[in-house]
């Protein structure tokens, strides 16, 4: 039992090689955490060595020379949290003149090694018009300040609603500006849990595919269907997975998905690299060698003389050929390893898609929805969510539409079609300062969701009720005489 206790609050605990996200705000940056190394954060060099074995969402101080000590609770209350207040802002002029510390000062006071807290205490002390200000003002001022000279770093475990927050904020052109709200409704209309069979299509930085990872537990099966030459999931390394979620992921790519359905799609072995060896590539020696010693003695028939035996040694040219030779059929048979290997991840891929009773479907991209979701909706089994993200809604309402046209065909049978807008407002909650936030986004996207039916079954229940006769009406009777 204690044994379970220790393990459960290992995983609490922050270890060399993990992967971390870095908070300073509203700023997040995913990095690794690794011994001697230099992280770049806010324009500032950070070694986060000394995070290891400390919990996380622990704050952390930046001292001199970008390392990290854990901060300490606040006993008291701070100087800078009770000052004399007055009572409106009318008479205060925003001038520039109210600071007496230049930027020089205040760069001096950096090299001293004052903290970001004494540093604002300096500021307010010589602040001339900071008493006068009302003690919403002050606060006000205070957080500014704070955010602009107090160097506090969390260090959080990374989670879906943390990375997509941090991609939204930073880049969000990298996620089809998918926003955190928009991709929990994906997560919940997709029906994404444990033991499930999954597609998913995307091209926002791998991060849509690791949130259903990290929904699944490590549980089941994903497959990814990818565009191109490779899949992209630089986001889903952010995650830090263990080993055995990436065993329940596939890859697939989607150039192929014509030719699965066809049945069309070979994968053999590569016909051009079988043919190929590195034994045929590199010419024999011991022949050359034997054959010039035949042809030099004249061979059986010979005189039989003889002869000096002379030992050749090969010229620089001939020493680089061979070498390059070596060098191709080395570099052949790698490829041959990874061309297997890529053959061997298609086919298991290809035979979890063969069966088409995957339980869920979700798109997310840059490319327009409609050919992929047409494409992709044949692998889904009957009763099984889809859900499909884009930025705007004229592409999805296209989808609608075919959808609603092609309902009577067996393969893209689907109902309880909905198209919906997520939209998501921030409040600040303050005693007597509570209201919505000025800057918000402008949009989280649209999503289109449906379900999947099995027209046969359909069609077989609407033609069983045509056939049998309604039932007839029964009399109402009267009371008789006696």
């Amino acid at each position: 039992m204690a044994e379970s206790i220790e393990e459960d609050d290992s995983a609490y605990i922050i270890k060399d090689g993990d992967y971390v996200v870095l908070k300073r705000g509203d700023i997040y940056k995913a990095v690794q955490i690794q011994i001697k190394k230099k992280v770049m954060f806010e324009k500032q060099w950070l070694f986060l060595e000394k995070a290891i074995g400390q919990l996380y969402s622990t704050a952390f101080e930046v001292v001199s020379g970008g390392h990290l000590e854990p901060q300490k609770a606040k006993t008291t209350e701070s100087s800078t949290d009770a000052q004399e207040a007055g009572s409106d802002n009318r008479n205060i002029v925003d001038d520039g003149k109210s600071q007496k510390l230049t930027r020089d000062d205040i760069e001096t006071l950096k090299e001293q090694g004052l903290k970001g807290q004494e540093i604002i205490q300096q500021l307010i002390d010589n602040s001339s018009t900071f008493r006068d200000k009302t003690e919403f003002s002050q606060q006000k001022y205070i957080k500014k300040k704070k955010k602009k000279y107090e160097s506090t770093i969390a260090v959080l475990r990374p989670s879906c609603r943390i990375l997509a927050m941090m991609y939204h904020g930073r880049e969000p052109g990298k996620i089809c500006h998918l926003r955190y709200d928009t991709l929990a409704q994906m997560l919940t209309l997709g029906n994404i849990h444990a033991g499930g069979k999954v597609l998913v299509f995307e091209t926002c930085a791998g991060l849509v595919l690791g949130a259903v990872m990290e929904r699944m537990g490590g549980y089941g099966s994903v497959v990814q269907m990818y565009p191109g030459d490779g899949p992209v999931q630089a986001g889903l390394e952010s995650f830090g997975f263990p080993p055995h979620f990436h065993d329940t992921l596939h890859t697939f790519p989607i150039g192929h998905v014509n030719a699965l359905l066809a049945g069309t799609l070979d994968t053999g072995p590569p016909k051009e690299l079988a043919a190929e060896s590195p034994d045929a590539s590199v010419p024999s020696k011991e022949g050359e060698e034997t054959g010039r010693t035949n042809a030099d003695t004249g061979g059986e028939g010979g005189e039989g003389k003889p002869e000096e035996v002379k030992i050749e040694t090969p010229t620089p040219a001939e020493g680089e050929q061979n070498q390059r030779e070596k060098l191709k059929a080395v570099k052949l048979q790698e490829k041959q390893e990874r061309m297997e290997v890529k053959r061997k991840k298609l086919a298991v891929a290809a035979a979890l898609l063969e069966g088409k009773n995957a339980d869920g479907l979700i798109i997310a991209s840059r490319f327009h929805p409609s050919p992929v979701l047409l494409g992709l909706i044949k692998f889904l089994a009957p009763s099984r969510p889809f859900v499909v993200y884009s930025q705007y809604k004229e592409p999805l309402i296209e989808c609608y539409t075919k959808l609603k046209e092609n309902s009577n065909k067996e393969h893209c049978a689907v109902i309880n079609l909905q198209l919906t807008d997520s939209w998501l407002r921030h409040y600040q909650v303050l005693p007597n300062r509570t209201h919505p936030v000025l800057q918000m986004s402008g949009g989280g996207g649209y999503l289109l969701s449906g379900t999947t039916v099995d027209m046969q079954y359909a069609k077989a229940a609407s033609s069983q009720q045509a056939v049998e006769p309604p039932p007839a009406k029964k009399l109402k009777l009267t009371g008789s005489e006696g």
